[in-house]
């Protein structure tokens, strides 16, 4: 609660105004005291003719950047209860990835901080985007989204979108301006994301068109680690209920080998083929594998891993990594 009073030692109370769920105070006003409107103001003010002449007048004189609440003022009791999303673009390397998108949609639930992640080529797919992920997740866990929380962005705010929040009865919590602290979970998990994809690109010295599989990668892992956030728990252990295993997880952009099936082959062919490990699948239970002969993704269960290994994608040859970063050509 915002408390306005009309002098300095705050002894007239003028109106008060309660604080919003994305921590906002609208400028609505109730008077308290309506005898305060015949009265001159102790700071020098002209008369009060109406609360709008002393909010204008304050905030012309001491304007000012109202520093942000660091305390916990309210979390979702379950899961799907309120959403945070936010859209991050990697354009300043003006390198997309090897389907052609150039930002990524995060989803994360306030309840549990997992997260769902979704790739773009334009930003206006935000809300088809939104549509398929609250279609699958309410289907598939059985709960129902009740809050989003996103900036004020074009492609949160159009008509489309605001009218089919409100067929559903959906809240929307939008930020304001310049004020990307106000969705601060949201670009949190986003420079957590950016950051491991960075890093597990360098550490295989794999090129930068393979960021978005790296990304995919890093919300596969992170929803998958424990959290102080979660007492005992994984991020989608106490969304699901369930246990995930990790025994399948491999380094990221290792040289590995896939099964050829015999309906591919004839006898005396080669029963593997080359490729680098770039994921996991999100339907397909196996891994997502870049066939270097093809030059593209491919998914199978069946592959052997050289963990040690990477491949060097400018003489197109395979290298073994050794101790202190150096890489010796094999």
């Amino acid at each position: 609660m915002m408390n306005i009073y009309a002098d300095k030692e705050m002894k007239e109370l003028v109106a008060n105004v309660s604080m919003k769920g994305n921590r906002c105070f609208p400028m609505k006003f109730e008077f308290i005291n309506p005898m305060l409107q015949d009265k001159e103001m102790v700071v020098g003010l002209p008369k009060l003719e109406s609360i709008g002449d002393v909010c204008e007048d304050c905030a012309t004189c001491k304007a000012h950047r109202e520093a942000f609440d660091k305390t916990e003022v309210w979390k979702a009791s379950q899961p799907l209860e309120l959403i945070h999303s936010d859209v991050c673009g990697l354009t300043l390397m003006q390198v997309t990835t090897i389907r052609g998108n150039k930002y990524f949609l995060t989803f994360i639930d306030d309840h549990t901080r997992v997260c769902w992640v979704f790739f773009l080529q334009h930003k206006s797919s935000v809300f088809s985007m939104f549509k398929r992920f609250k279609a699958m997740v309410e289907l598939q866990f059985g709960f129902q989204i009740k809050k989003l929380r996103s900036d004020k962005g074009s492609e949160y705010t159009s008509t489309e979108f605001n009218k089919f929040c409100e067929d559903l009865g959906l809240e929307r919590q939008l930020t304001v301006a310049y004020s990307p602290q106000q969705n601060g979970v949201a670009e949190r998990k986003n420079i957590s994301i950016v950051e491991m994809a960075r890093t597990m690109l360098h550490e295989k010295r794999m090129p930068t068109k393979f960021w978005g599989e790296a990304v995919n990668t890093a919300v596969y892992i992170l929803n998958r680690c424990p959290t102080s956030a979660l007492k005992n728990k994984t991020l989608f252990e106490a969304f699901s209920g369930r246990k995930l295993g990790v025994k399948h997880m491999r380094v990221f952009g290792s040289l590995c080998y896939t099964l050829v099936p015999s309906q591919q082959r004839h006898k005396l062919e080669e029963t593997s083929e080359k490729g680098v490990f770039v994921g996991y699948g999100t339907c397909e239970k196996g891994y997502r594998v870049f066939n270097l002969r093809t030059q593209k993704v491919i998914m199978s269960r069946s592959v052997i891993f050289d963990e040690k290994s990477l491949w060097n994608w400018e003489t197109m040859k395979m290298c073994r990594c050794q101790f202190l970063g150096k890489i010796v050509r094999k």
